[in-house]
């Protein structure tokens, strides 16, 4: 298919902030773990929450303090399953609205697992905006693959590409060797992977770097 400018996101701590996906499952998981030890699900929220804050391993910490049977996988599974509770902040809506008007077309490559990351696409209703989506457990390889952004350049042949990411580790170096536009959204202090480029090569770095999602569409547009 022939099309004049294509935009790819990452999901995680692009789309959406990570954080929330982990607070809506730490709220599921209080949940469960009130009912059994007849503690308000709040107290054991902030528990977990103070754990994750303080590096450490929130679930463990959980079972040690409420002396609990349920093991670390079940808690997992919890996490990774549950139907999250999550919603596009205004300003992602605009965008996506805005290259949508356009007619641009919108995809998506995420790492992760299919459930969990498809789970995450449906509470986010992007498949209102997104035409093709990408997920390494699907797909069969993580970024930086070239495969993942080749799939697009198949799919979308002589086109302008964009991508969108904010893990400078794997998100920027390959698209940058394809000739895409790369842009790096600046951490507001809530990702869950910290953006340290000090010890990356320039190879790593995206093109551009902006710290309102809103400046997205100058880079595209103007």
């Amino acid at each position: 298919m022939k099309i004049n400018t294509v935009v790819v996101f990452d999901l995680d701590d692009t789309l959406y902030n990570e954080i929330d996906f982990l607070k809506s499952a730490y709220t599921e998981i209080s949940l469960k773990i009130g009912k059994v030890v007849s503690v308000e699900s709040s107290v054991i929220y902030n528990q977990m929450l103070a754990c994750f804050y303080d590096k450490e391993n929130a679930f463990e910490a959980i079972i040690k303090i409420h002396n609990l049977s349920i093991s670390i996988n079940e808690l997992l599974d919890i996490y990774r399953n549950h139907n999250p509770k999550l919603e596009l902040s205004k300003d992602r809506v605009e965008v996506l609205n805005e290259l949508k008007r356009r007619g641009i077309v919108i995809g998506l490559i995420t790492d992760g697992r299919s459930k969990q990351q498809r789970s995450k696409i449906d509470a986010l209703k992007l498949n209102n905006w997104v035409s093709e989506v990408l997920i390494s457990e699907e797909f069969g390889s993580e970024k930086p693959n070239v495969n993942n952004y080749k799939h697009f350049e198949n799919l979308f042949e002589n086109a302008n590409y964009y991508y969108i990411g904010d893990n400078v580790k794997k998100d920027f170096i390959t698209p940058n060797k394809l000739g895409w536009t790369t842009i790096c959204l600046k951490d507001s202090g809530q990702n869950i992977h910290k953006q340290n480029s000090s010890l990356l090569g320039k190879e790593y770095l995206a093109k551009y770097t902006v710290s309102s999602f809103k400046n997205i569409l100058d880079l595209i547009f103007y």
